[in-house]
């Protein structure tokens, strides 16, 4: 299932509304979103209206601070707050990548590296996605391409709200589906040059199972990381989610 809403200069905005949870309820569509760079975003154009159409109130941004220098923000607007939490601590060039680096174990590993490097700015995140659901208003969470830091981010949201990780994997996955228009990007900022590296943009699903994995592993579930590494109440952020957000 194609989840993306159309733009024409974003290629991985989703909806994450629509996953069914264990106990048969689903997520409200309209509620959560995901998304590649809102910084592609421009003011006056048919891809601005339909971003303010959708009512977010919420934008943040997963980026480093030189990445949003470099390549743009969000425009500002009245509607909605914007927010920079920076969940990555370690830089690491995916398209500079030589390709015999399996792409399953090297990104769950990154990811465990954000897990716990990030622990502040995720802990943020978290509280705002609290609060946005609380207070029953639109949210948008991104980075650059909206498939790793925005994965990792979707996945403990997906998990708290009590959708199964099949579906959270299969949620991952779905940026494959714009990793065509994600390595055009790419090569066009970088003079028509290719990525040494085959899997950059792609989303396999060994990548979020085995994050998964490695997460509950160390911390026991996703809620134990949550609880003991992000010092929340994860149950009292689950009831919040599942009592706004599910249907």
């Amino acid at each position: 299932m194609d989840r993306h809403i159309p733009f024409a200069a974003l290629a991985n905005f989703r909806d994450l509304g629509g996953w069914t949870t264990a106990d048969g309820r689903r997520v409200r569509p309209g509620r959560l979103y995901r998304a590649d760079s809102l910084g592609k975003l421009t003011e006056g154009t048919d891809d601005w209206t339909r971003f303010l159409s959708l009512g977010v109130r919420t934008v943040v941004d997963l980026r480093y601070p030189w990445e949003i220098e470099a390549h743009g923000r969000v425009p500002e607007h009245p509607g909605f707050t914007y927010h920079n939490l920076s969940i990555e601590h370690r830089p690491y060039d995916q398209a500079a990548l030589t390709p015999d680096v399996a792409p399953g174990p090297y990104l769950a590993e990154r990811y465990l590296e954000v897990a716990e490097d990030g622990r502040k700015e995720i802990r943020r995140a978290l509280e705002l996605v609290t609060e946005a659901a609380r207070a029953d208003e639109p949210l948008v969470f991104h980075c650059t391409s909206g498939k790793d830091r925005t994965g990792l981010l979707a996945a403990l949201v997906l998990s708290l709200l009590g959708v199964p990780a099949p579906a959270i994997v299969e949620d991952f996955t779905l940026t494959d589906l714009a990793a065509p228009a994600l390595l055009a990007s790419w090569t066009a900022r970088n003079a028509g040059r290719t990525p040494t590296w085959p899997a950059y943009g792609r989303a396999p699903a060994e990548v979020m199972t085995l994050f998964l994995t490695h997460l509950t592993d160390r911390h026991g579930s996703v809620e134990g990381y949550v609880t003991r590494a992000l010092e929340l109440d994860a149950k009292a952020v689950s009831a919040t989610l599942r009592a706004r957000l599910l249907a």
